[in-house]
């Protein structure tokens, strides 16, 4: 799932009208909430005129009729556009707010928030003779495999007969356990969280190749029978490591800006960075919100208000400027993380780490 949503956050990123401000929309729609979505499109009717309304009818037409009559979950994600004949969704297994923006491009900041705090890993329940690998996305198990195999009880007679017994049964676990190692590697996630009783599941981290034994994030003891307990306590802890992330990023963003090294901050001086594509880590202050414009000509980002753009003459557009700012990260590949951090606060709510200066 994270991969999808990935690569529609890269494909969006790319897209605008640079003749409109309002040809796409962007859609989030809770499941829960059937009043919202009639209300925003009342209140985007009374504001809009001439082809711009024309487009906003046939737009959310065609959303009604091709996508929010099909089965999804808790929430939906569309972004649309008739003018362009442009049209894709995806169903999300978390709910977000609903939001409906009409702008010159979709809106991706929501989609790129829970790409960053929802990471997907690959959780594995194991024991000498049973296994299960569980893919999860968004928080929610995505896939499973089981694996089981049928493993010899332990011998208690002593003797010649004992120690043949038990090189017997350890050459069964072992096999067994290779199965597992060659289905993990398969299907296997940046992160692995590895959990079970006993020694067995330390056994079968030593087993596992270097690649993925550096994807490991925790190894957890528990009962086999304990799945559900076991899934809650593994997204918390993915939860957990992904604040730490975002706290130990802010960091290294400080002594880097100590330093004098290679860090920008602001949005004047991280809007220049992104967009010449020196922005390898780009940080953003969640729920922050910053009016400026845009020129669609030479493709600059200032916060504020013009009408005319200072450098070429052109037309500018209204925009939030740190949404634009993470298209065009988004657009260079740089890697993205959102933080509550009160450090970036003070620093004009947006920054970034370089590539190169």
């Amino acid at each position: 799932m994270t991969d999808n949503i990935a690569n529609l956050i890269k494909e969006l990123s790319e897209v605008y009208d640079p003749e409109s401000n309002n040809t796409y929309i962007s859609l989030y729609l809770n499941k829960k909430d059937k009043k919202f979505l009639e209300k925003r499109i009342k209140v985007c009717k009374t504001v809009l005129k001439g082809e711009e309304l024309n487009n906003f009818i046939e737009t959310i037409d065609e959303i009604k009729t091709n996508v929010l009559n099909k089965n999804f979950g808790p929430t939906i994600a569309v972004f649309a556009s008739y003018k362009h004949d442009f049209m894709k969704y995806i169903s999300l297994s978390i709910e977000l707010e609903n939001i409906l923006v009409v702008d010159s491009s979709p809106y991706i900041r929501p989609l790129a928030r829970i790409h960053d705090e929802y990471e997907s890993f690959t959780l594995v329940l194991v024991s000498s003779n049973y296994a299960k690998i569980f893919s999860i996305s968004l928080g929610k198990v995505e896939g499973t495999k089981k694996l089981s195999a049928d493993i010899m009880n332990k011998h208690k007679k002593g003797g010649w007969s004992q120690a043949r017994f038990n090189r017997l049964r350890k050459g069964a676990i072992h096999a067994f356990l290779s199965e597992v190692a060659e289905e993990l590697t398969k299907r296997a996630d940046d992160r692995i969280i590895i959990a079970g009783p006993g020694v067995t599941k330390h056994n079968f981290v030593e087993m596992l190749p270097k690649n993925l034994k550096e994807k490991i994030i925790d190894v957890i003891d528990i009962d086999i029978n304990d799945e559900n307990k076991l899934l809650k306590q593994s997204v918390s802890l993915v939860s957990e490591k992904e604040q730490e992330k975002s706290h130990g990023a802010v960091q290294i963003l400080k002594e880097e800006i100590m330093r004098d090294g290679m860090a920008v901050y602001g949005i004047n001086e991280t809007s220049k960075a992104v967009i010449n594509g020196q922005i390898e880590l780009l940080l953003i202050q969640k729920d922050i919100k910053i009016k400026g414009w845009i020129c669609e000509h030479c493709q600059i980002v200032e916060e504020g208000n013009k009408k005319t753009c200072p450098y070429c003459g052109g037309k500018t557009s209204e925009v939030d400027v740190l949404e634009e700012i993470l298209e065009f990260a988004e657009r260079t590949d740089a890697k993205v993380e959102f933080t509550d951090d009160e450090e970036l606060k003070k620093l004009g709510y947006i920054a970034g780490i370089l590539r190169f200066k």
